[in-house]
This record gives C-alpha cells, sequence and structure tokens, in this order.
C-alpha cells in the first residue's frame, strides 16, 4: 500500500497519525510514541513562529517572544532576507518528576525569512510589546525620483 501524503498541518507541526503505522525514520517512530527530539537532549534550534505582512509602506514581522530578554535576541536583516534568534531560558521551579504536562518550548530558536521586497534596513525597528515582537521594516521605494544638481569645481 503507498504511503499516504501528510497534511500540510502535518508537515508544519511534525506530528503523525496514530493510525499511521508506516512510520520509517527512528525520529518519526520516537514522534508517535509522544517524545520529541528536545526532550531527548539532542540540540536542535527550535521554529519561531512567525506572521508576515504588508502594508502599502512597510512589511511587518510579528513573533511571541515572551521570557526572552532583549539581550537573548539577535536580529540580523538585509534588504531581502531577515533572521531572528534567541533563547529563552527555563526557570526550574519543579523536579522532572513532578510535571504532568510539559508543552513549552525552552532552550534556542530561529528563523529566517526571505522579504518579498526590499526594505530599508537603515530604518527598520524593532519593538517588544507584551512578549510580542513587532519588526516594521520600511519597503525601499524603487520609483522615487530626485533630481541630482551639478556642481562646478
Amino acid at each position: 500500500m503507498a504511503k499516504e501524503k501528510k497534511s500540510f498541518f502535518e508537515r508544519i507541526t511534525g506530528t503523525v497519525r496514530m493510525d499511521d503505522d508506516t512510520s520509517d525514520s527512528k525520529e518519526e517512530k520516537e514522534n508517535a510514541k509522544g517524545v520529541t527530539a528536545w526532550e531527548e537532549g539532542e540540540e536542535k534550534d527550535g521554529e519561531l513562529t512567525v506572521d508576515v505582512y504588508q502594508t502599502a509602506e512597510m512589511i511587518v514581522i510579528k513573533a511571541m517572544i515572551a521570557g526572552v530578554r532583549p539581550e537573548d535576541l539577535d536580529i540580523s536583516i538585509t534588504r531581502d532576507l531577515i533572521t531572528i534568534k534567541g533563547k529563552r531560558e527555563e526557570e526550574k521551579t519543579a523536579r522532572d518528576d513532578d510535571y504532568f504536562m510539559r508543552e513549552l518550548y525552552w532552550g534556542s530558536f530561529s528563523r529566517t525569512v526571505s522579504l518579498p521586497e526590499e526594505i530599508d534596513v537603515d530604518e527598520s525597528e524593532a519593538i517588544e510589546k507584551h512578549g510580542l515582537l513587532i519588526l516594521k521594516l520600511p519597503k525601499l521605494d524603487k520609483k522615487r525620483q530626485s533630481k541630482l544638481k551639478v556642481k562646478m569645481i
């Protein structure tokens, strides 16, 4: 029987169907048991979830970064690409055996976004409001013209 194609939700979250017993890789089998790579101590960056939209003047990126100190964030921008990296440190308040559920992500995360248009790097700004990171990236106006005056030397 042919392997059924994973749904968009399954591909983006890494989940598998419980009735799908055709998992080939070790990672897929562990995910089916509810064990994730980060629980086993593997050092993989988590992927930061983002919303990206545009207005007439700018591209806006929003990401939840609650629990991350500003000094633990690294935002790199080029005219057509942005990378957000950071680390969320866990405060040990309970022993591992005392947890009923552990769903929060702790550790390093990153996300690189290709921008649909070139932006003005120098005029870009990053704002944090109640755990929400808001990046405002003004678009470059490629149609803007100005007159250049000739100087006599």
